[in-house]
């Protein structure tokens, strides 16, 4: 008797073991087939964060860099820096008498200038003309009307020394050497405004003229 019982305990370990062997063995198929079957829910993952988006960097309008202008727009606006210029010819008389080299860069426009004179109220006409019908005009690029409000303003500034030569008009003296000086400073101003201006807009560039630049930028929106 003694010795069947120490048979069984030898024995039921063995048993008992293997049983319990098996049986996880069991378990851990039948859960790897469950998550094979079944994945996951979602909801247990961890939230990824979403990917920041880059925010568009904003576009400044500027010259070349940033602003291009087309052929058309080029060409206006080179043309409009004309305007000034043949309503203040008048104020080379003194220089274009002294020095012949610039009579032969003024000689190409004379007959231009011939018929902008031949009418009064030509100045006036394209004033209006260019304010109401360009700068007012939002069919006309920025870069188009900019210029074209520039040329305006430095027409307008003529008015000052028009002023100041209808008001004292010397004959001669001191006087005489000043206004000489005022109006030859006037031509060269608008002389070189028009050369600046035009080619840069010849070239794509956009010019800011002193002193007319920042009302220009006023009235331009």
């Amino acid at each position: 008797m003694v010795a069947m019982t120490m048979s069984y305990l030898v024995v039921f370990p063995s048993t008992t073991t293997a049983t319990t062997t098996s049986n996880t063995r069991a378990l851990s198929s039948s859960f790897r087939k469950l998550t094979l079957t079944n994945p996951p829910s979602p909801l247990l993952h961890t939230p990824t964060l979403p990917s920041r988006i880059p925010k568009p960097s904003k576009f400044a309008a500027q010259s070349k860099g940033n602003d291009s202008a087309d052929a058309p727009d080029r060409l206006i606006s080179a043309m409009v820096y004309f305007y000034p210029f043949f309503d203040g010819v008048q104020y080379g008389k003194y220089i274009l008498t002294q020095f012949t080299p610039f009579q032969a860069l003024i000689q190409p426009l004379v007959p231009a200038i011939r018929v902008f004179k031949s009418f009064p109220f030509n100045g006036f006409l394209v004033f209006l003309t260019l304010y109401f019908f360009v700068v007012r005009n939002q069919n006309f690029s920025r870069y188009v009307r900019f210029n074209t409000m520039q040329a305006i303003v430095l027409d307008v500034l003529l008015i000052f020394p028009d002023l100041l030569e209808r008001t004292f008009n010397p004959r001669d003296g001191v006087g005489l050497d000043v206004l000489m000086s005022l109006d030859s400073t006037v031509f060269l101003f608008l002389l070189v405004s028009l050369i600046y201006g035009s080619s840069s807009c010849l070239l794509g560039n956009l010019p800011r003229l002193p002193i007319v630049a920042e009302a220009a930028d006023r009235q331009v929106l």
